[in-house]
């Protein structure tokens, strides 16, 4: 079982990818959510609670979407993911377990992992990951000078 929720992770690739591609106009949400093979539905709510936690900003009109708020290297992987798990929806879950060992020996274990968890990822910046991605080629291959339009 990773750690991280699917909505953490999505997230985190979401702002990655904005970073990668919001210049030298935002992203749109259809667009982001194709290259992720998502329903944009899907992924509008996420971007919003992004776009609250002022990670992202959402620009309105023909030619909107969304882009970074801060600086790359002022944003963590850890920022993304404490904002998406406090709007993350447990609704279909149920109640939360009341005994003892969830209390006194499960729930302080698990709540351990997730600050060391967290810990790890404040130490990852957006500017980092974008790096590795150019550096990867994940959207294909960028030219030195790709950072401009004609």
């Amino acid at each position: 079982m990773m750690p991280v929720s699917r909505r953490s992770l999505l997230a985190i690739a979401a702002v990655v990818d904005i970073a990668l591609h919001a210049r030298p106009s935002p992203v749109a949400a259809k667009l982001l959510a194709a290259r992720h093979a998502l329903p944009p539905r899907h992924l509008e709510t996420l971007l919003q609670t992004l776009v609250r936690a002022g990670i992202l900003k959402g620009v309105r009109g023909p030619r909107g979407g969304y882009e970074l708020a801060r600086e790359r290297r002022k944003i963590t992987a850890a920022d993304i993911a404490r904002a998406a798990m406090q709007e993350a929806g447990e609704d279909g879950l149920g109640p939360m377990p009341q005994s003892r060992l969830v209390d006194e020996v499960v729930g302080p274990e698990v709540e351990a992992a997730s600050t060391a968890f967290l810990a790890r990822l404040d130490d990852v910046t957006v500017e980092e990951l974008c790096q590795r991605a150019l550096a990867g080629a994940v959207f294909g291959q960028r030219g030195p000078g790709a950072d401009f339009t004609i």
